[in-house]
């Protein structure tokens, strides 16, 4: 990156007149991000950026964007530029030249691929994220790490608390950026979900949907009535029923048997263009995370949505992308979300692959 370089001096001045967003995203997803920021956001130009970090310029007179219009981003911050150092003493000293903040976040840029390569190898170099989270805690005065893993490290913020983040680049160079907490994914360290899969879920959808409901802030309740389209094995109807809800799970394939012999589970063992219409009012929620083609998925959802009768109060739906070029549809999907009287809201979730998740709930 080619940023202005860090110095001493009020981290949020410093950040606010760099006009330098810098983003994160999930290695890979790099091409969805400038799709989506050049359609949604075309006012910002890109500038520097790797695998999983990309800075963009703001131009003057425009408001600085929240995480939430980049789809693509796990998190955003204004840019202080790189800090570098011969060791993990002269990084440390180099990071906290910033004033104090009331949270320290540290993650490493890109998670190395599975396939050896330069960058796998020097990524074995880099301190990890808690070892250097630590080190620029304690000298900070910020609150320890809420886990272990060397993914991401530090304390999940409150909202309206100030947050430096330290992103680990390359042995002895990191980036660094200034944000408010705004929002449940600007409370944690990398926009990375905290949370984490239980030993007795069915599949990765539980956690999936726990992380949506927890970034969009879902208010469902206890006593409401969920239809899942394509259920099995199970995984989003299972943590739906954990929240006390009632689900009826649509898919012509089997279901786990602790989801399947759950008392407020129904098995619609169909497709779900089979279901009657009449069938499919008394819903509060329509949930689908099916592995097909994103405009199937659309389909399906708009065959519910619109039937005689229904009163969803929102639907919570995964997009699969089988080519990230599918990204540059996302603003057409959200259209026909409103068209059918919702209000949606889209992002790639950390607990997902190559995919987007859309939240839409009717206006209040």
């Amino acid at each position: 990156m080619t940023d202005a370089p860090h110095t001493p001096a009020d981290s949020a001045a410093q950040a606010a007149a760099s006009r330098f967003l810098l983003v994160s995203c999930q290695a890979g997803a790099e091409e969805g991000l400038f799709l989506t920021q050049q359609l949604m956001l075309p006012q910002l130009s890109r500038a520097a950026w790797r695998r999983g970090a990309v800075t963009f310029r703001i131009p003057e007179g425009m408001d600085v964007p929240d995480v939430a219009q980049l789809p693509f981003a796990r998190s955003m911050a204004m840019s202080l530029g790189q800090v570098t150092g011969s060791s993990l003493n002269e990084l440390t000293t180099a990071a906290v030249a910033s004033s104090a903040p009331d949270h320290l976040h540290v993650w490493q840029r890109a998670a190395p691929s599975r396939r050896r390569s330069k960058e796998a190898d020097a990524a074995e170099l880099l301190p990890s994220a808690t070892e250097l989270h630590a080190t620029i805690a304690a000298t900070l005065g910020c609150p320890p790490a809420v886990d272990g893993t060397d993914a991401a490290a530090g304390s999940i913020a409150s909202r309206g608390e100030q947050v430096l983040s330290v992103v680990i680049d390359a042995p002895g160079r990191a980036w660094l950026g200034w944000h408010t907490a705004t929002s449940p994914s600007s409370c944690w360290p990398g926009g990375l979900y905290p949370g984490r899969l239980p030993e007795d879920a069915v599949s990765r959808a539980w956690l999936k949907l726990d992380e949506a409901l927890a970034v969009f802030e879902v208010p469902v309740r206890a006593g409401q009535r969920a239809c899942e389209l394509g259920a099995a094995p199970g995984g989003a109807s299972q943590r739906l029923l954990s929240l006390g809800l009632t689900v009826v799970g649509i898919d012509p394939a089997d279901i786990d048997p602790r989801v399947a012999e759950h008392p407020r589970f129904e098995h619609w063992q169909m497709r779900a263009r089979d279901v009657r219409l009449r069938q499919l009012r008394g819903f509060d929620w329509l949930v689908t995370d099916m592995n097909i083609d994103p405009s199937s998925t659309m389909d399906a959802l708009e065959r519910v949505a619109t039937a005689p009768g229904t009163s969803l109060h929102g639907i919570i739906a995964t997009l699969k992308l089988p080519q990230w070029k599918r990204a540059a549809d996302l603003p057409a999907w959200l259209d026909r979300f409103r068209s059918w009287g919702f209000i949606p809201a889209a992002r790639q979730l950390s607990s997902g692959g190559r995919e987007l998740c859309v939240v839409a709930r009717r206006p209040s």
